[in-house]
């Protein structure tokens, strides 16, 4: 390729460009209106919903060379500057800054906007409650550790539901002011984390005192004060606190993802590609756990997670957690848990809301 249709590319470039910036104005334009209704009806901003439908559809447009999770990721970016263009939205999220929930909320709302930091996962949700945040972000499962069931527990007496489903890859890294892993001395980080990293750590680390703090950023921010030590944390800290990474995915298994919960005070609509959360409880009978199930057998639902958790009122009595695939509207869940709540002492429909996608993390 010669110099003279070098050119001539990049001023074909150059034209769709220019087209792109007044298509994306002329966007701007139409969302400042829906903005403005939105606002009058008191319609949340974040529409989950509506924006996996701008994906299913786009990706059906799509005939490359861009890949359909190309052009999901750059709808992604879009949403989130779209959405805070004309007000921020108040983002309420558990743990210090540069946790991985803080990196979760970033993920799915973008840096325009206000975030709050919170010190427990009830005051994230009273944050939402009290109408001080617009949304909160909260950890619920990880793929090697399990449910964590503090977040389960708030759902019992709060009114909030869940808006949407965020679904973050774990990478750890070794973070010190030190240039070397010789120096290293102590380590900190979360109790989690040093599960999820014991295999390195024995293997590179095997004399370091380990000492356990309530947050991965608050290992990193301990770590960045002290000569000799090091913290386990994300590459979002090592940035936030001017560590230098020493390690990086040092996770002892590459699964290993996180599930967070977007909580805000409406449902989402449909999408056609939905999950629902419910609890419930049930008389202390023989089958009675079974027979809650089989309304879901029955209509083809399938289950994807069941925990059972005490209701603390009174002992051996239990509030179980279910995650099915559907949405609450749709024709065989709602004739599901009809015939569910018939058998249940107590039932609860904790949201239905757009699945998550591991790829998009």
């Amino acid at each position: 390729m010669n110099k003279t249709e070098l050119e001539a590319l990049r001023k074909q470039i150059d034209r769709i460009d220019d087209e792109l910036v007044k298509l994306l104005n002329e966007r701007a334009e139409v969302v400042r209106n829906i903005y403005r209704i939105k606002e009058n009806s008191e319609l949340p901003a974040f529409d989950p919903a509506r924006e996996r439908k701008i994906i299913t559809r786009i990706r059906k447009l799509n005939r490359g060379p861009l890949s359909d999770q190309d052009v999901e990721s750059i709808m992604h970016e879009i949403f989130k500057v779209y959405r805070s263009l004309f007000k921020p939205l108040t983002i309420a999220y558990f743990g210090p800054a540069g946790t991985f929930t803080h990196q979760a909320a970033l993920h799915q709302f973008g840096e325009k906007n206000i975030y709050t930091s919170c010190r427990t996962i009830e005051y994230v949700f009273r944050q939402v409650e009290e109408r001080n945040a617009d949304y909160g972000v909260v950890p619920v499962e990880n793929s090697n550790e399990g449910i964590v069931t503090h977040t389960l527990d708030m759902f019992v007496d709060s009114n909030l539901k869940i808006a949407a489903e965020i679904i973050i890859k774990i990478h750890h890294c070794l973070l010190s002011r030190e240039s070397t892993i010789k120096k290293i001395k102590k380590v900190y980080s979360h109790p989690q984390a040093f599960a999820q990293c014991k295999r390195w750590i024995e293997e590179n680390l095997p004399s370091a005192m380990l000492i356990e703090t309530e947050s991965t950023a608050y290992a990193v921010n301990l770590a960045s004060k002290k000569p000799g030590t090091a913290a386990i944390g994300s590459s979002a800290a090592a940035i936030l606190y001017k560590m230098k990474i020493i390690a990086s995915n040092i996770e002892d298994y590459r699964g290993n993802v996180t599930r967070f919960l977007v909580i805000g005070r409406t449902d989402s609509l449909p999408t056609n590609d939905d999950k629902t959360s419910v609890m419930f409880s049930v008389k202390d009978r023989v089958g009675a756990l079974h027979d809650m199930l089989v309304p879901f057998k029955k209509h083809g639902i399938n289950l994807t997670r069941i925990e059972s958790r005490p209701t603390k009122k009174k002992a051996w009595e239990y509030i179980f957690f279910i995650d099915f695939m559907g949405h609450k509207d749709d024709a065989n869940v709602r004739k599901a848990l009809k015939e569910l709540e018939r058998n249940c002492t107590f039932l609860k429909i904790l949201g239905s809301y757009p699945r998550g996608n591991e790829n998009d993390s």
